[in-house]
């Protein structure tokens, strides 16, 4: 979003998870006021725009992810986290729930300095608060090319209860 000469609307920020199937995860992030908007997707692979089926099949070493857009005058980015820790077993490898392989590990990409302190902090945190019996094995990279799923796979859930 770009800021309007003379606007006093602060500009919209952006957070990226992978905590399993995207679909679950974009669905308690929408929940969350001060959240935008939210799309699903792929990021941090080695395979050019992959597809659904591409990431299914293990080759490209992308993870889904919840791309968040939301203003930090509603809600603060360690809130966000703290919804992240939340929503899944951050301890699983590689797997979350029936789900397995790597396209449904615990990562946490940042989009600034300022996220992967906060993201590195919060990790800290949440591993010595006794919450989890075995060590967090959360990833915490800097953002990378964000590759857009299908239009099937965005708000899932939502188009599911219409049905």
């Amino acid at each position: 979003m770009e800021l309007k000469i003379g606007s006093t609307e602060a500009p919209m920020e952006k957070a990226t998870f992978g905590a399993g199937c995207f679909w679950g995860v974009e669905a308690a992030f929408r929940k969350v006021k001060g959240v935008v908007s939210t799309s699903v997707g792929y990021m941090g692979g080695h395979f050019p725009n992959p597809c659904y089926l591409d990431v299914l099949s293990r080759i490209t070493g992308h993870a889904e992810v919840v791309q968040i857009e939301y203003d930090p005058q509603l809600v603060s980015y360690e809130d966000l986290l703290a919804v992240f820790w939340d929503i899944h077993d951050p301890t699983t490898l590689n797997r979350q729930g029936p789900d397995k392989g790597e396209q449904y590990r615990s990562v946490i990409f940042f989009h600034n300095e300022q996220q992967a302190e906060a993201a590195q902090q919060s990790k800290a945190k949440v591993q010595v608060s006794g919450r989890f019996e075995l060590d967090i094995v959360t990833e915490i990279k800097h953002k990378s090319e964000y590759y857009l799923a299908t239009e099937e796979h965005q708000q899932y859930f939502e188009k599911q209860a219409k049905r």
